[in-house]
């Protein structure tokens, strides 16, 4: 096989596809990028014309909906209910409030610190989905936010897309969420977990290779930023609208989807000191590092190998 990788920027991070064969990586990639497009235009709340923002406008009526916001929607109310709550999808004005209001390069760049108020989830089982008709329902004043899921499952339908259309095996990563779908390389996909998916590949963190379903990290350290309480991160405890106590600063899990890697890996910081025991559990392989750089692992996550001395 003779692997080829693309990376450009999307949904205010970076989107990485890599094809087993480089012949497939073309179309691979305008797979890719339709499914960006089409997530983009139903989940983001940073869009006018998007269809969450368009149901926060809608004042608790039944709003027409697509196919893929009614998928999105799902998969962030099943997130909710397999947390108990620790995901939930109905946390968009909380963020609002803590001042995540635009993209997130706009949110950084403000010469003023925000000003901020703690609001609570309004409450994920609040969302009426209306499968047969095609249409959602929310009451008035509640905002989504897919944060935890819809990036998540653009990486398990555009992997599984360029997969079906090429042929050849693809890994598909969006800001370090990750799902892989065809063939895998012989030992699996190599990632290595760190931080920050950014961060260059000598970087310190721990490399694993999975060959099916997804592996997503959640960390309180890259999307930070300044409000008049000091800094504050995105990962938020639906039950405060609080950013959660930070027991870890990057939690890493493996899952049978992208999806549900990143559902348990966002559980996992807000459960804190809970959350080693809720993936053992669950049986879900996981990293969870500490603010101190310690190190705990659940499941079957492999165990690091020493550094040489």
């Amino acid at each position: 096989m003779n692997p080829a990788t693309a990376s450009f920027p999307a949904l205010g991070t970076t989107a990485e596809i890599t094809t087993l064969d480089a012949g497939a990586l073309s179309d691979a990639i305008d797979v890719l990028e339709r499914e960006l497009v089409a997530i983009d235009l139903a989940a983001s709340r940073f869009r006018d014309d998007s269809e969450v923002t368009r149901l926060a406008r809608h004042g608790g009526r039944w709003m027409p909906a697509s196919p893929l916001l009614l998928a999105a929607l799902r998969a962030g109310i099943h997130a909710a209910a397999a947390t108990d709550g620790a995901v939930d999808p109905t946390l968009g004005a909380s963020m609002r409030a803590l001042g995540w209001d635009r993209d997130f390069r706009v949110v950084v760049s403000r010469r003023e610190p925000a000003r901020i108020e703690l609001v609570p989830a309004a409450g994920w089982r609040r969302i009426e989905l209306d499968h047969a008709r095609r249409r959602v329902r929310v009451p008035a004043g509640v905002e989504i936010d897919l944060g935890a899921t819809a990036k998540a499952l653009a990486a398990d339908r555009a992997a599984a897309a360029a997969a079906r259309t090429t042929g050849s095996g693809v890994l598909v990563s969006l800001g370090g969420d990750i799902a892989v779908a065809g063939p895998a390389p012989a030992g699996g996909w190599p990632i290595l977990v760190t931080d920050d998916h950014r961060a260059p590949s000598v970087a310190k963190g721990q490399t694993v290779s999975i060959a099916a379903g997804g592996l997503a990290t959640s960390s309180t350290t890259v999307r930070r930023w300044r409000t008049t309480e000091g800094l504050v991160h995105h990962v938020l405890d639906p039950r405060t609208g609080r950013p959660a106590a930070e027991v870890w600063r990057t939690v890493s899990v493996a899952a049978a989807s992208c999806v549900d890697a990143n559902t348990a890996s966002t559980a996992a910081i807000v459960l804190g000191d809970r959350a080693p025991a809720w993936l053992d559990r669950l049986g879900l392989p996981a990293r969870l590092v500490r603010p101190d750089g310690r190190v705990v692992i659940a499941g079957a996550w492999p165990e690091e190998a020493p550094c040489a001395a």
